[in-house]
């Protein structure tokens, strides 16, 4: 081959070379990268945890646990605990756990043939004592005309009679052995429904009754 041909066909294959260089070198750089090199394994992922008990694995911790919503977040911060109860807030949850309890218990009382008005008169003639119209009244808290009609029924039934003092100025009333007996039926009915309640209770938390119990007679006797 003449030189001057030799040397154009050289000039040609290496400009041809160069250029193939220059593509193969685009499209490498341009290639989509496999899938073990963008996604970490799991050990991957586990190595890269800052280590526990750091305050970096805290923060991590924290920022990975569910947040709750502010609604149910305004409702646990509504939600009083025990030891910010004032003495009114424990007063008024009292009163009507009392009134609950006394209402419960007296359906039972219906099983003693009598009214509530009369059975609670007689409860306090034979558990208190005898008294007057007016003291049975003020105990009650009724007007003596009211407590005059409920002592009347008492009397028709038996269950209270009336007798004058020693100076005979005066008219007790006191209950009648059937009074008496048919109150210590109708207690007994209240305290068999109350065991089986305290029966149902959990060991520990009926040892605590006793406690509980002496609270309630030091709020009493402060009334």
């Amino acid at each position: 081959m003449p030189p001057v041909k030799e040397k154009k066909f050289k000039n040609k294959n290496a400009k041809r070379k160069k250029r193939a260089a220059l593509k193969s070198s685009r499209h490498t750089a341009g290639a989509t990268p496999s899938i073990s090199g963008s996604v970490p394994s799991a050990a991957a992922r586990f190595n890269s945890l800052p280590p526990s008990g750091t305050a970096t694995h805290t923060r991590h911790l924290a920022a990975s646990q569910p947040t709750r919503s502010p609604a149910l977040e305004a409702v646990a911060s509504a939600e009083p605990s025990p030891s910010s109860l004032t003495a009114t807030d424990v007063a008024d949850q009292l009163h009507s756990a009392a009134i609950h309890l006394l209402r419960r218990l007296r359906a039972r009382d219906r099983e003693s043939g009598i009214g509530p008005a009369q059975l609670s008169a007689l409860s306090v003639l034979v558990f208190g004592g005898a008294r007057s119209l007016g003291e049975l009244a003020d105990a009650e808290q009724v007007r003596p005309p009211t407590m005059s009609r409920i002592v009347a029924g008492l009397q028709r039934s038996g269950l209270v009679r009336r007798h004058a003092t020693a100076d005979g100025r005066r008219v007790r009333l006191e209950a009648t052995p059937k009074g008496v007996g048919l109150m210590w039926e109708g207690r007994q009915r209240r305290v068999e429904s109350l065991a089986k309640a305290v029966g149902q209770l959990p060991e520990n938390e009926r040892q605590q009754l006793p406690n509980a119990l002496t609270l309630l007679q030091k709020i009493i006797r402060g009334l």
